[in-house]
């Protein structure tokens, strides 16, 4: 049982030697996973301004398009109209 202590205290300290060799490589992995969410959070928080700021544009971009089909239902009643108003001077007849 005597010879057999040193034999154990061995096996204990190569065991406490891994298991800090492992808790070690486990902190900087832990740091590296870390930044890498960091970075990947900016990168998420950037993309979802542009996202929010392409929404506004498009938002304005059919406001412009609902607009503009407006205005060109307002021209061809506009145009409706003069044509009607130059048929009716033809139909008059002026010397």
């Amino acid at each position: 049982m005597a010879s057999e202590l040193p034999e154990r205290l061995g096996q204990l300290e190569q065991s406490v030697r891994r298991a800090a060799e492992l808790i070690g490589r486990l902190k900087a992995e832990r740091s590296q996973a870390e930044a890498e969410k960091a970075r990947l959070q900016k990168r998420l928080d950037e993309q979802a301004r542009e996202l929010d700021e392409l929404r506004a544009r498009l938002g304005a971009l059919e406001e412009n398009q609902r607009e503009l089909a407006r205005l060109i239902e307002e021209r061809k009643a506009i145009l409706a109209q003069v044509e009607g108003i130059l048929k009716e001077l033809d139909a008059l007849e002026l010397p």
